[in-house]
């Protein structure tokens, strides 16, 4: 009995010890500038979503500076937050490709991406445009399905390539119509599928909903059929919805999201958590994801951004696996 509670004495002074740790930390951070690991190339979505956030949390809380690490889509840069010092200093811009793809398919796993990581928020999401060129005879999503029904095997798509989030919706897609004819055309990145799209190329592709994307929608070089978001884009209202369409199951999104590495003490998450809610209800940041084709996210909170990860990873697994995706 005494051996039973001297250890339970010492593991509560531990926990003592650590609550007390994490809170006297919290005091002074941050103490010095805190880094954001954005996992791919200087450019597209991510910087979009990380540098104007940069700017507003830098009001708020302290100096946060954007460091570019990609490679191995974006594991390379997941793989280095996760073993970071836990002191809230290294932190990570995560998305579909850090949390949901890379972890999924790559043979040798380099970190878990809910066990390695803790939520702070997420901060923005995007759904995707499923856009044909003017020449294909349609201008709605039921025309579409109509169309396809119609000319099974004569139909394919471009999307940002393999394992991507445009290549994982087209795959829902598909499954959802039961029409696997549609075959699937790689392009290294949204942007060349796109030109290929506007020049007419590929009559159909599944591409992030971007400001470039509304402005040649509206500017009737390319048609968005519909939106795989769950409300219609700001920037766009007139587009609808898939599920508005017809396919109330057709929902798949980007995301990016603020992660720190797990062990970060709770007093450091709960300051960035707040600094974070700050930066995000600035006006001029929501204007510029408006213009961006970006949503801000209602997920808010570390626990809600747990919810939405935990989510996320149960729907796209049953679909990375159906289609067989392997590390490039």
């Amino acid at each position: 009995m005494k051996l039973i509670f001297c250890r339970k004495l010492l593991l509560a002074m531990s926990l003592a010890v650590a609550t007390f740790s994490g809170a006297a930390l919290a005091q002074t951070y941050p103490s010095q500038p805190i880094k954001l690991v954005v996992p791919f190339p200087p450019g597209g979505v991510n910087d979009a979503v990380a540098r104007p956030f940069a700017d507003r949390f830098n009001k708020i809380l302290g100096n946060m500076v954007i460091e570019n690490r990609g490679g191995a889509g974006g594991t390379i840069g997941g793989t280095a937050v996760a073993r970071a010092e836990p002191d809230g200093y290294t932190l990570l811009l995560g998305s579909g490709a850090t949390h949901l793809v890379g972890p999924l398919i790559t043979p040798t796993k380099t970190y878990d991406p809910v066990k390695d990581f803790r939520p702070i928020a997420i901060l923005s999401v995007s759904g995707l445009g499923i856009a044909t060129h003017p020449t294909l005879p349609v201008k709605t999503l039921k025309e579409f399905l109509d169309y396809a029904k119609a000319n099974p095997g004569a139909l394919s798509y471009g999307s940002a390539g393999v394992g991507s989030a445009t290549h994982l919706g087209a795959e829902l897609f598909k499954s959802l119509i039961k029409d696997q004819s549609i075959a699937h055309v790689p392009y290294r990145g949204g942007g060349p599928a796109l030109a290929d799209l506007v020049s007419g190329q590929i009559k159909l592709a599944f591409l992030n909903v971007s400001g470039q994307l509304i402005a040649l929608h509206k500017a009737g070089n390319i048609r968005i059929l519909a939106v795989t978001s769950a409300v219609r884009n700001a920037g766009a209202p007139e587009i609808e919805t898939a599920a508005e369409a017809g396919m109330p199951d057709m929902f798949a999104i980007n995301f990016a999201g603020l992660f720190a590495p797990a062990g970060t003490p709770d007093a450091i998450i709960a300051r960035l958590s707040e600094a974070t809610r700050k930066a995000m209800a600035d006006a001029e940041l929501r204007d510029l994801f408006d213009k961006a084709g970006l949503d801000v996210s209602g997920e808010d909170t570390p626990a809600k951004a747990a919810k939405f990860i935990d989510e996320e990873i149960a729907r796209w697994s049953p679909i990375i696996r159906s289609i067989n995706l392997k590390a490039q």
